[in-house]
């Protein structure tokens, strides 16, 4: 005999509170974990698609693995330094560049930076402010991510987590299938199903398309001879994670500073947008629609909620279990949404058809 759905609810709903508890006390110990599963999540469908050519499972795990550190080396070796080196020359030329802002302005609107004005007072802050707080930020999660404890748990458990996720993740599914209660197994499994469709497409998607594009916006601006074109294709490149954000704010930054750096050689400067400008033709016509497709169930807005929230409450693990969690509700709410318009509690006794608001009215 099935248990009420009373007590059924409160059950599940001690499950919840439970897994919240364990999150927001434990969220720093549980972050090369998240990290790793999240890895193998992400390179599943490269482990089935090399099983489909022959490879066993446990070759195909390690063929990736292999991989993996080898563009690991690289991005140690070439990248991470001089993404790290031009950083912290953005923090420090802050001031100056404020100061050349502030010439200009002067210089075209000279009532508004006149001596001892609020616009000029509030640059001048604005400069000194993000040279000694965005330094010290950077120093700080350097000197952070430089402890030996953090190094072991992020570079050394992180892989080996991904690695034995990887390989037994099939074994692993199987597993929690045959854990769920029976009679709500079918619906389980569905909801599951759309859950793990709305979350390859966006995140897995995404991923791919935040990774083309940060690469493609840093080597161009690069090119381009943009100082710090490196940390501009980065910035673009995981805002982009949030749709419409990521070329707002990796545009205006980009010509933010090519302005500074290229005043006045405005072939330089129409580069800089143009290579935004074909990012986003690319993005729009070619990389989303075919890596992401049209409909995933995530508004930006929700995604942008759930990420606020989840790091306000539970940190940076927080904000990497916010978007699949916000997947996860939205499946589930479009589907409490289905059960009620079913229910008699929308439907009534009279069983009143609801004309579609779609379409055409004649």
């Amino acid at each position: 005999m099935a248990l009420p759905i009373k007590e059924q609810a409160k059950y599940w709903g001690i499950a919840s509170v439970g897994f919240l508890i364990v999150l927001w006390y434990m969220g720093d110990v549980l972050l090369p974990f998240v990290l790793g599963s999240a890895v193998a999540y992400f390179l599943d469908p490269v482990a089935d698609r090399l099983e489909e050519m022959g490879l066993s499972r446990a070759m195909s795990t390690a063929a990736i693995t292999v991989i993996a550190l080898m563009v690991f080396v690289v991005m140690a070796l070439l990248v991470i330094p001089t993404l790290v080196s031009q950083a912290i020359n953005l923090f420090e030329t802050a001031p100056d560049l404020t100061k050349r802002l502030t010439v200009f302005l002067t210089d075209r609107f000279p009532s508004l930076l006149e001596e001892g004005s609020t616009l000029r007072n509030s640059l001048i802050s604005l400069g000194t402010a993000v040279q000694e707080r965005g330094g010290e930020l950077l120093n700080t999660a350097l000197s952070s991510a430089a402890g030996i404890i953090n190094i072991i748990m992020l570079f050394v458990i992180v892989p080996v987590v991904a690695v034995y996720m990887l390989l037994d993740w099939d074994r692993m599914i199987a597993h929690v299938d045959s854990l769920l209660p029976r009679d709500h197994a079918p619906t389980i499994r569905n909801l599951a199903k759309e859950i793990d469709n709305t979350l390859a497409s966006f995140i897995r998607g995404m991923g791919t398309v935040c990774l083309i594009l940060g690469t493609y916006y840093a080597i161009a601006l690069m090119l381009v001879g943009l100082q710090f074109g490196l940390v501009v294709g980065f910035v673009a490149g995981i805002v982009t994670f949030i749709p419409y954000l990521g070329a707002l704010i990796g545009g205006t930054l980009a010509i933010g500073l090519a302005l500074f750096q290229f005043w006045g050689d405005w072939v330089s400067i129409g580069m800089v947008a143009g290579v935004f400008a074909i990012g986003q033709v690319i993005e729009g016509n070619v990389l989303t629609p075919k890596l992401v497709g049209n409909s995933v169930g995530l508004h930006p807005v929700w995604l942008i909620l759930a990420l606020s929230v989840f790091g306000a409450l539970f940190g940076f693990v927080g904000m990497l279990v916010a978007v699949p969690v916000a997947a996860a509700l939205g499946v589930i709410a479009r589907f409490g949404v289905d059960q009620y318009q079913m229910s008699l509690l929308y439907r009534g006794t009279q069983q009143v058809e609801i004309p579609d608001v779609d379409s055409d009215e004649t």
